[in-house]
C-alpha cells in the first residue's frame, strides 16, 4: 500500500527556554508569556513555534528579541494550526486511498481488513461530523470495520497546536525571544470560609483561598503565575469549554502567602513560587487566613422585595399586598485592618460556617457570592432565611382622593419569633412605592428614612413571641 505525505515538510521548532508567565484575569482568559530560542537563518525561513494553547487568539501574539543583539527578526506572515495530529485527521487525509484496520473479536483474535476511504467522517477544526464510509471487497459500510492501522507518521506531523511564522532575519544564529498572547480558557476565583464558634458574638475565623482552572489543553510547567483582580474590559466573548476538572490544593506555610499590590486600576496577586498548571485542573493557594475577626450577625424582613417606585403615581389598590414570610440573615464585616482585615477582597464565594457545640463539628450554614470589596469598605453577605422567625404584612386601610392629588395607606406588620430562648432584633424594610412625595404619619415605634423610597424599623421581638409594628403613608404629587 503506498500513501502519499499527509503533512508539511518538516520545519525547524523553536526551542522552549524557561518556564512560562501566566497572567490570570477573574473573566477567562489570561496572558502567557514564554521564551524561546529560535534557529534563524538569513533571510526568509519558516518556523514553527509549537505546544501552544489551543484556544490562543492569534491576532493577540507579539514577541520581542531578549538577547543582547538585534537579529532584526520580522514575522512576515503567522498561521495558527489548531487541529493536531488525530486518528480522524489521518483518515481524512487518507481519503481515497486503502487503509488496514484491524477487528479484535471476543474470543481474543484479531482480523486483518483492506478498506478504501471513501469518507473519513471528520471535518478538519471541527471533529468528526459525518459516518464514516469504507469500501471494502465491493462492498459499502457507514462504519469502520475496526481499528485503522498507519503505515507511520510524517516526521513534520503537527502533533501539538502550533504557530507557523513566516520570519525575516538580518543574521544566522539562534535567537532568543519572549513570545506572549491572550488565550481563554483560564480563569481563576476567590472563595472564603467563615467559621462561627458554637456559642456567643459572631466572632470568624476568616480564610481565603486561590482557584485556578485551566481548560487551555496545554500544561503550563513551573509557571510563574499573577492574578488580576478587577473587571477588565475584553470584547471578544470567551469560549469556555466543558469538562471534568481534577482539583489539586496547595497550602502555603504562614510566610509564602501570595503578594497582593495595587496595579493600575485593579489589584494584582502574584503566587509565592512557580506552579504546575495541568489541563483540566483546578489547583488552590490559600492566600488569606485571619481568626478573630468581628462580625455583626441581624435578621432583615424585607416583605415587598422587587416592588420600587414606578417613577409615575401608582393608585393600583392591589399593588403591594401580596408580600413574602421569610425573614433573611444577614452578617456585616468590616474589611478594616482594626479587625483583621484591611486587604482587597477579590469577587468569588463566601461559605459560612457553624460550630457544632455537642460535637465540635463544622457544619455548612449557607454561602453567597461576593463582588470585589476595596479595604475599609463594609463586606454585607445575605445568607439565606431564618427558620424560626417569621413575618406578616398586612394593609388596614387604603383611600385616594384623585382630584385633590393625595393618597393614604396604613400598614400592619406582624413578627413571630419560635425560638424558646432568644430574642432577636429583626430590621423591617418598606418601600415607599407609590409617588415620589411621601410622609410617613403615626408610625408605631421610631422609624428610620433610608433614602427617598425606603423606611426602616428595627423591631425588638421576644423570645417565643411576637411584635406588630403599624404606620400610615401620606402621598400627594
Amino acid at each position: 500500500m503506498t500513501t502519499r505525505s499527509l503533512f508539511f515538510a518538516l520545519i525547524p521548532l523553536a526551542a522552549l527556554a524557561a518556564g512560562p508567565h501566566v497572567t490570570i484575569y477573574n473573566d477567562g482568559f489570561a496572558t502567557v508569556k514564554e521564551e524561546r530560542t529560535l534557529a534563524l537563518q538569513e533571510g526568509v525561513a519558516e518556523i514553527r513555534v509549537t505546544d501552544m494553547s489551543r484556544l490562543l487568539e492569534p491576532d493577540s501574539v507579539m514577541i520581542r528579541e531578549m538577547g543582547t543583539e538585534s537579529f532584526g527578526l520580522r514575522i512576515l506572515e503567522q498561521s495558527f494550526v489548531n487541529d493536531p495530529l488525530t486518528e480522524g485527521l489521518l483518515l481524512h487525509q487518507l481519503e481515497g486511498q486503502m487503509v488496514r484496520f484491524e477487528e479484535k473479536r471476543r474470543d481474543g483474535t484479531v482480523k486483518e481488513h483492506h478498506g478504501k476511504v471513501i469518507r473519513s467522517g471528520y471535518v478538519p477544526g471541527e471533529g468528526m461530523r459525518d459516518q464514516s464510509i469504507i469500501e471494502e471487497e465491493g462492498a459499502v459500510r457507514f462504519s469502520l470495520p475496526g481499528q485503522p492501522v498507519f503505515e507511520g507518521i510524517d516526521a513534520g506531523a503537527f502533533l501539538k497546536p502550533s504557530l507557523v511564522w513566516q520570519v525575516a532575519s538580518a543574521r544566522i544564529g539562534d535567537c532568543p525571544i519572549e513570545v506572549a498572547y491572550v488565550t481563554a480558557g483560564m480563569e481563576w476565583e476567590a472563595t472564603y470560609n467563615l467559621v462561627m464558634p458554637a456559642e456567643g458574638n459572631d466572632i470568624f475565623d476568616f480564610s481565603g483561598w486561590i482557584s485556578l482552572q485551566n481548560q487551555t489543553g496545554k500544561d503550563f510547567q513551573n509557571a510563574e503565575v499573577k492574578l488580576i483582580a478587577g473587571d477588565v474590559q475584553k470584547v471578544q466573548p470567551q469560549v469556555r469549554p466543558r469538562g471534568r476538572a481534577v482539583m489539586f490544593a496547595v497550602a502555603p506555610s504562614e510566610d509564602a502567602m501570595p503578594e497582593e499590590r495595587a496595579f493600575d486600576e485593579f489589584h494584582l496577586y502574584t503566587l509565592p513560587r512557580p506552579v504546575v498548571l495541568r489541563h483540566n485542573e483546578l489547583k488552590q493557594v490559600e492566600f488569606l487566613r485571619t481568626p478573630g475577626v468581628k462580625g455583626q450577625r441581624y435578621y432583615v424582613y424585607n416583605p415587598l422585595v422587587g416592588f420600587r417606585p414606578y417613577g409615575r403615581v401608582n393608585t393600583d389598590p392591589d399593588y403591594g399586598t401580596t408580600s413574602d414570610k421569610k425573614v433573611g440573615v444577614r452578617i456585616e464585616i468590616e474589611n478594616s485592618k482594626d479587625n483583621g482585615l484591611g486587604v482587597p477582597l477579590p469577587k468569588g464565594r463566601m461559605r459560612l460556617y457553624r460550630t457544632d457545640a455537642v460535637d465540635g463539628r463544622r457544619e455548612f450554614t449557607g454561602e453567597n457570592k461576593i463582588d470585589h470589596l476595596p479595604k475599609n469598605e463594609k463586606l454585607k453577605l445575605e445568607m439565606g432565611s431564618a427558620f424560626d422567625l417569621v413575618g406578616e404584612r398586612k394593609r388596614l386601610n387604603f383611600s385616594v382622593d384623585s382630584t385633590a392629588k393625595r393618597m393614604s395607606e396604613t400598614i400592619q406588620i406582624t413578627l413571630r419569633n419560635r425560638k424558646e430562648n432568644e430574642a432577636v432584633e429583626i430590621r423591617v424594610i418598606e418601600p415607599l412605592y407609590r409617588a415620589a412625595n411621601a410622609k410617613v404619619v403615626n408610625p408605631s415605634m421610631a422609624v428610620e428614612r433610608i433614602d427617598a423610597s425606603t423606611i426602616e424599623f428595627r423591631v425588638p421581638v421576644p423570645a417565643d413571641g411576637e411584635a406588630v409594628v403599624t404606620y400610615t403613608v401620606k402621598y400627594n404629587w
